[in-house]
């Protein structure tokens, strides 16, 4: 059967943490310079409706540390849905490559992709989930905490949140999050978090939150195709920066790109206390872990 990653969850909390295994393996190796390459001449399709800095380079670079290629399908090469059904598009482009990677709007696109698929499909990100991110920031926190940690999240209850909810019950860490009213977690995504482990608390003052976290996580308020809700969101979210004075010595966690002074301010990110490119790296390390991991386990 094919293994896909579309959710953090469609992996067990002993997957996951072989995953991260994997990818502190593999990173401790790289570090070495002692670096496998355990997929050679295999290659990664990258379908791209939303553009970013590290989604593409970590994927192609992590594929040419495993001994692999990657191919970047953009909007002008691929019409993923447009001109041509997703199923076509999976049961073709599977014929030729040995994983896909997608990155776009809507999440049941890349369910589609993975139904039709004949070999493991990744999601590097839908307005539902970020699944990749959320390995990345689990081997961040693991890598100075283990799971024994208290995270606040504070901000957006958006897909890099929704993420990071199930990945954290699957763990066990003890998060609370922090959201305006309106913007809050989708209450099936609390439900499957519940069902995984552990429902994270909810609460709509930062500073509580705050108050008992050893690590504050945001991300960016007007995530891309919201720009025409901008100003409203700024109003809403009035009082969630993260600050010098509300952050304290807490580590201090971003997905990036920053808006800066916005959910975040320049001193902050600056800071000793930001783990912030940590992460940004880790993504590449947790991918190779993936990758790696899908290519042992796809024929179970």
């Amino acid at each position: 059967m094919t293994r896909n990653f579309v959710d953090v969850d469609d992996l067990t909390a002993d997957e996951l943490h072989a995953v991260l295994d994997r990818a502190a393996t593999m990173k401790a190796a790289h570090q070495a310079g002692e670096g496998g390459k355990p997929l050679p001449d295999r290659t990664l399709g990258m379908v791209f409706e939303k553009p970013s800095t590290r989604t593409r380079v970590s994927f192609e670079t992590g594929m040419t540390q495993l001994g692999g290629h990657a191919i970047f399908l953009g909007p002008d090469d691929i019409h993923l849905g447009h001109g041509e059904p997703i199923r076509d598009t999976a049961r073709a482009v599977s014929r030729y490559v040995d994983f896909i990677m997608a990155r776009v709007f809507d999440h049941a696109d890349v369910v589609e992709l993975a139904q039709f698929s004949s070999v493991p499909v990744i999601n590097g990100l839908t307005d539902d989930a970020h699944p990749c991110q959320t390995l990345a920031d689990l081997l961040t926190i693991r890598e100075r905490f283990g799971f024994d940690a208290s995270v606040a999240w504070v901000g957006d209850g958006n897909n890099v949140c929704q993420s990071f909810v199930l990945g954290a019950a699957m763990v066990g860490l003890d998060l609370t999050v922090a959201t305006p009213e309106g913007y809050g977690v989708d209450e099936g995504v609390l439900k499957r978090a519940e069902g995984l482990g552990s429902r994270p608390e909810l609460a709509t003052d930062p500073a509580e939150a705050i108050a008992g976290a050893d690590v504050v996580y945001t991300d960016v308020w007007v995530s891309m195709g919201q720009e025409d809700e901008r100003e409203q969101k700024l109003q809403d979210f009035e009082g969630f920066q993260l600050t010098t004075d509300r952050v304290g010595d807490r580590t201090v966690m971003h997905c990036l790109p920053a808006h800066r002074g916005e959910e975040i301010t320049d001193d902050v990110l600056e800071s000793n206390n930001a783990v912030v490119w940590d992460q940004a790296e880790n993504r590449m390390h947790a991918q190779k872990g993936l990758l790696v991991w899908l290519h042992e386990n796809d024929s179970e």
